[in-house]
């Protein structure tokens, strides 16, 4: 579906361009999220959590991959608001462009369902979209630093390793987010809205002080995830997962509460380690209950079409058993059952 309203756009008049303006609109405004809270590891300046790679992969899965444009447009306008442009400024851009598209491709291939329906989506989104797709601009990204001689060639692997990780969790807390966005129905049913507030009002109680503590106690996170996973699958997993990796960035670039007394590499270390297992557990967690819900509303309409079928049977009439041919003996036991030719 996302292919085919790619495709009719671009037969618009005027579609295409403001699909490839969109997205670079949208990139270029997560880049400046993203932006606002940053990390320096071995003289680089990283982000806990690049945004923008979540909403490229969005984007392309969404819109098809012709608006890849938009990816490069965006980036490289995020770029020029760090640096002034330079040779190498053009191999970052087709880093950044060549991750999302190669994720969509390795999606694809996979046979990946925008609904993230099946366990098999979710664990398809974490290795082939989140860690395996953003190799690319990050070896790109990284080793064109080392190649101009703005980063020390001992310093490659802990600058590559923040890099990686913050774009794998882009696209572990923004794509997910912005697919459910996209097929969500509007207004949204108001089921189990007790619950829900009950959740969101304990969610904002717990974990700033789980992640603003002297103590260690950012495990108390854990059971408000599953319960948001559980009873509200992909929406609430997603939601406060995205709202915990907040929090815990903000506290992790001011260094309060347990990241405190850290070094930069320590600090890094510990944030996209509780980041990575969060967002890992709110996604693989509600897309594993969603395909179990899936599953067993099938079974029961399957069950519910067997009833109705075996209803109609029997409301029908019942067939009359054929007749015995008559033998002209008494019990039938003297004479054969059929005519005997004469001698």
């Amino acid at each position: 579906m996302a292919a085919v309203v790619g495709i009719d756009d671009l037969r618009r008049p005027g579609g295409y361009a403001a699909q490839v303006l969109a997205v670079a609109a949208c990139y270029y405004a997560a880049a400046r999220l993203g932006l606002l809270r940053e990390l320096s590891v071995e003289g680089a300046v990283v982000t806990p959590i690049w945004p923008p790679t979540g909403v490229a992969v969005a984007a392309l899965l969404i819109l098809g991959l012709g608006c890849w444009p938009g990816i490069t447009i965006g980036a490289f306008f995020a770029v020029l608001s760090l640096t002034t442009f330079r040779l190498d400024v053009l191999g970052t851009l087709a880093g950044q462009t060549l991750a999302p598209v190669c994720a969509v491709l390795l999606l694809r291939r996979a046979r990946f369902h925008t609904d993230l329906g099946r366990l098999r989506d979710g664990i398809a989104l974490v290795f082939l979209g989140a860690l395996t797709a953003t190799l690319i601009s990050t070896t790109v990204g990284v080793g064109l630093l080392v190649l101009m001689d703005r980063l020390d060639a001992h310093s490659f692997w802990p600058v590559w390793l923040a890099w990686w990780v913050g774009d794998a969790m882009g696209v572990l807390l923004i794509t997910p987010l912005l697919l459910l966005l996209h097929r969500a129905r509007w207004p949204p049913p108001l089921g189990r809205w007790q619950e829900a507030t009950a959740l969101a009002v304990v969610t904002c109680a717990v974990v700033p002080v789980a992640v603003y503590s002297s103590v260690s106690m950012l495990f108390l996170v854990y059971p408000l995830l599953i319960w948001a996973a559980l009873r509200f699958q992909l929406v609430g997993g997603v939601l406060c997962a995205l709202l915990m990796s907040v929090l815990a960035t903000v506290a992790a670039t001011d260094g309060a509460g347990g990241f405190a007394g850290l070094s930069r590499i320590e600090v890094m270390a510990k944030l996209q380690a509780f980041n990575g297992t969060m967002a890992l557990t709110a996604l693989l967690l509600s897309a594993l209950i969603t395909e179990q819900r899936n599953t067993r509303s099938s079974v029961e309409k399957a069950c519910q079409e067997l009833v109705e079928v075996l209803e109609h049977l029997t409301a029908g009439e019942t067939p009359r058993p054929r007749a015995q041919p008559d033998t002209g003996g008494a019990d039938g036991a003297d004479e054969p059952p059929w005519p005997t030719a004469p001698p």
